[in-house]
């Protein structure tokens, strides 16, 4: 498939993906590494279970208990770069970090889009005279709503690029995160609406106010609970909430792309979804996966899928 791409997040200053195999990964954010299961690590560990002991932070189960063991001067939260965006790193009792770096690729594809748009000057004619004139100083306003925003990789991205964005997710503490990573990206003072709120009912309410945006990014949970504790399963509210997203694109929109982290769902069948959205819009739909590149052997480790729909 010409259309099927293999998205790679590479080693940088602040992060590398050292090791993986056997259910584990080994990270290093900044100047911790953590140790941290993964189910999709099936083969082989590269490096000696000694390499992996020397972890700062190492996420284990002990019977029905789960908790990160952390050594003795490892912080409680620290922050990292990924490209020009920072973000607070803070390992959660869901053996989470609040970043997910497989998305880096897709931060970096929603910068160029929303800049690209934004640096095409809309003319005015001067009706007395029929003649066109570049007026450089009128961009385009692009308005974007990422759902399911978690601590606001995507946000950040959009802002970064010069967006107006509206963050939706249903957990006051996520919210409360993705406002410090703008804070840490000097972001906080850009055009951003952090809401708290349950996904499908700020979408239906958007389609009675009226309201369009320009570019919309989801990362629907397999399960999950709105802000009044509404229950979200993805095999019954993902396609009518697609469906409802759809009503509120605006007439010229740039992109739609959603991610996913749900066992038995593939990027195809989320590009069938998008189809069914964008048939009467033209452009083009992208789908694959979302990786991460081990800095010591090149090995890829499965992170996700996406698909998305751009003109």
């Amino acid at each position: 498939m010409e259309n099927y791409k293999i998205l790679k997040t590479l080693p940088s200053k602040d992060y590398e993906l050292i090791d993986s195999g056997d259910g584990e990964k080994l990270e290093r954010f900044g100047e911790y590494v953590l140790r941290r299961p993964d189910p999709q690590a099936l083969w082989g560990k590269g490096l000696d279970e000694k390499e992996w002991k020397k972890a700062n932070a190492s996420f284990v189960r002990e019977g029905d208990n789960a908790k990160w063991r952390m050594k003795d001067g490892i912080h409680k939260e620290w922050i990292i770069s990924m490209g020009d965006l920072k973000f607070f790193i803070k390992p959660t009792a869901f053996k989470h970090t609040g970043l997910f770096p497989e998305q880096e690729p897709n931060w970096t594809w929603i910068q160029e889009k929303i800049k690209k748009s934004k640096e095409n000057p809309l003319r005015l004619t001067r009706t007395n005279h029929s003649e066109e004139i570049p007026r450089t100083s009128l961009t385009r306003s692009v308005k974007v709503l990422n759902l399911f925003g978690y601590t606001g990789g995507a946000t950040l991205a959009a802002l970064k690029a010069g967006a107006e964005v509206t963050h939706i997710d249903g957990s006051k503490s996520a919210i409360t995160w993705a406002r410090q990573n703008a804070e840490a990206s000097k972001l906080e003072d850009k055009k951003v609406h952090w809401i708290e709120e349950d996904a499908r009912k700020f979408v239906q309410r958007e389609i009675k106010r009226g309201n369009k945006y320009d570019a919309i990014i989801m990362d629907p949970p397999a399960f999950g609970h709105g802000a009044n504790n509404e229950v979200w399963k993805i095999e019954e509210d993902f396609i009518k909430l697609l469906e409802s997203c759809g009503q509120i694109l605006s007439d010229n929109p740039l992109f739609m792309i959603v991610n996913g982290y749900s066992a038995g769902y593939s990027a195809v069948a989320y590009e069938n979804s998008l189809k069914e959205i964008t048939k009467n819009l033209g452009g083009n739909i992208e789908i694959g996966e979302l990786t991460i590149e081990e800095s010591k052997s090149g090995r890829l480790l499965p992170a996700g899928i996406f698909a998305r729909w751009f003109k």
